[in-house]
Parts: structure tokens; sequence; C-alpha cells
């Protein structure tokens, strides 16, 4: 069973069908004991970072996203809910992450930059993970997003350009993130999402 974490921020039901879609057992909850007894954990996220500590704050839910992780249960960061497990953001404010990743949740600033980065770009690999396992190198998936999470090498599976090179996938141990919308991401993001739900 995988948890499919809710705490109140959006676009949950997408990512719930795109994960049925590939197979997986899912189950929408914000019960901390289904989600402490989960074989796996994602936590999406659509939104802003401070609203994303606040809603998991209200539930109860930081400290068991927190033992997750502990526990080496593989968890699975989308978009804002990979932004949250970094330290810090700056996002409106100084907001504090839950840290269990290093590295600050930063504004894209060119001023050449089209502000939200919105649809398809490329995810560069730099490190091998069993979530990109069988894509090609450069594959497209889809954006929307204005803060991008500064990351450090050791973790950045992959990067994307856009004025800056950040990381869009992050790994350590079972613990992932990916910056983009596998659900809207067509072949590529169904792909990942496999990976993660037969191999994480």
């Amino acid at each position: 069973m995988i948890a499919l974490i809710d705490y109140g921020i959006g676009n949950l039901r997408s990512v719930e069908k795109a994960l049925a879609a590939v197979g997986a057992d899912v189950r929408l909850t914000s019960d901390p004991q289904i989600i402490l007894s989960a074989a796996k954990v994602v936590l999406p996220g659509v939104g802003a970072f401070g609203d994303g500590m606040a809603g998991l704050r209200q539930r109860g839910l930081i400290e068991v996203v927190k033992e997750v992780v502990a526990r080496e249960v593989p968890l699975l960061g989308i978009c804002v809910g990979m932004q949250v497990l970094f330290e810090e953001s700056e996002e409106h404010g100084w907001h504090a992450g839950l840290g269990v990743l290093p590295g600050r949740v930063r504004r894209f600033e060119s001023a050449d930059l089209k502000i939200p980065q919105t649809g398809w770009n490329q995810i560069t690999p730099t490190h091998e993970s069993i979530l990109l396992n069988g894509l090609e190198p450069g594959a497209y998936v889809y954006f929307n997003h204005s803060y991008y999470c500064d990351a450090a090498a050791a973790e950045t599976v992959a990067h994307t350009e856009y004025g800056v090179r950040y990381a869009s996938v992050v790994g350590q141990g079972r613990l992932y993130g990916i910056q983009f919308h596998p659900e809207k991401s067509q072949r590529v993001g169904l792909a990942i999402l496999r990976n993660f739900v037969e191999r994480g």
C-alpha cells in the first residue's frame, strides 16, 4: 500500500489517478497510522511552501514524515512536496522546511525569464537513480513553479536549466524528490512513478 499524504494542498486527485494507472494500491490519507504502516509514501503538492508546511503542522504530520524518512521507508516528494523536504525557503518570507535534505528553496531571479516556469523542459541525469531507470537522458517533463531547490551535488540526481542550473530530481537513500509534475508529464512521468512503485 502506498500512502498519498493529504495535507490540504492541491492536485491530489490527479496524482492519485496517475499512481493507480501504474498499478499502485494507493490510499489518500492524513491519518498518521496509515502513513506509518504504508510500504511507500508520496508527498505531493501544488501551491506555496509556507502553506504546505502549515498544512503538515496542523495535521500533526511533520514528525510523521520525519519518522518515515528515519525508518528508510521509500518516500517521493512531488513539486512543493519535494521543496518542503529541504531546510528552508525564501518564498513569501523565510520558512523552515522539514530539513531532511540539505539545501534552500530560492526564487528564479533572471529578468529574462518568464516566471513561473510553466511547460516542458529537460531533465539531465547526474547520478544513477531507480526513478530514472529506462529513461533517455534529456527527457522532457512538465514544470510549473517559481521557486527551485538549491540542493547539494551529492543529492542532485538530475538537473534542469532555466536561467540557472537547479536540482529537478533529488535522492538520498530511499528518499526521492521531483520538482516537475509526473501526472502531467505523459509517458515519462508515468515511467518515473512506475519506477518508484515497482523499484523504490
